[in-house]
């Protein structure tokens, strides 16, 4: 166990440290500028958003989670997050064209900058790993690790690492934080 541990753990480094800095600044000045944030995704990748969503919002970033019954219409000017490996999610595709329409910017996690849903959006953060519809050809670090795995762990830390350098940008703390957390738990 502690020799799989080790492997996962040196794989998540190596893939993160591949993600081109000046492109999550770019997320991260996105993400502070917008007036709102709606996040979205598929399967696991759709859960990862779903906690990025959480923690904006105890940032004190208007966010939602786009398919709960309380998310409101997306605007111009809104920024609309979405995480998708392969970058051809049917549903996301029809999301971020929707949201396009409205008005919205849009800021993807993928691992095919060639993809769909990267042509729509404004700006796409690379993530160096497998995804659920690739072959073993494409020149990706490789990996014990099946399916989309690396690259949903990968997001997962990538987010939460930009919950971090908001928190700096803003002038936020953990208290702060915190106030937002729920306390009907």
């Amino acid at each position: 166990m502690d020799t799989v541990i080790s492997q996962v753990l040196m794989e998540v480094q190596t893939c993160i440290r591949q993600v081109p800095y000046v492109n999550l600044m770019r997320g991260t000045a996105l993400l502070q500028s917008a007036p709102r944030v709606f996040v979205a995704g598929a399967g696991r990748s759709g859960l990862c958003m779903m906690a990025f969503g959480m923690r904006l919002m105890h940032l004190g970033i208007e966010a939602y989670v786009v398919g709960e019954t309380i998310t409101p219409s997306i605007r111009d000017k809104d920024l609309f997050v979405i995480a998708s490996g392969s970058g051809q999610t049917c549903g996301l595709v029809t999301l971020t064209r929707q949201a396009l329409r409205q008005g919205a910017d849009i800021l993807l996690f993928t691992t095919e900058p060639t993809s769909t849903l990267a042509g729509l959006a404004d700006q796409s953060i690379i993530i160096p790993a497998a995804s659920m519809r690739d072959e073993v050809s494409r020149n990706i670090p490789p990996t014990i690790q099946p399916m989309g795995t690396l690259f949903e762990q990968s997001l997962l830390i990538l987010c939460d690492s930009l919950i971090l350098c908001l928190m700096e940008m803003m002038d936020v703390d953990e208290a702060q934080l915190r106030l937002r957390h729920t306390n009907l738990e």
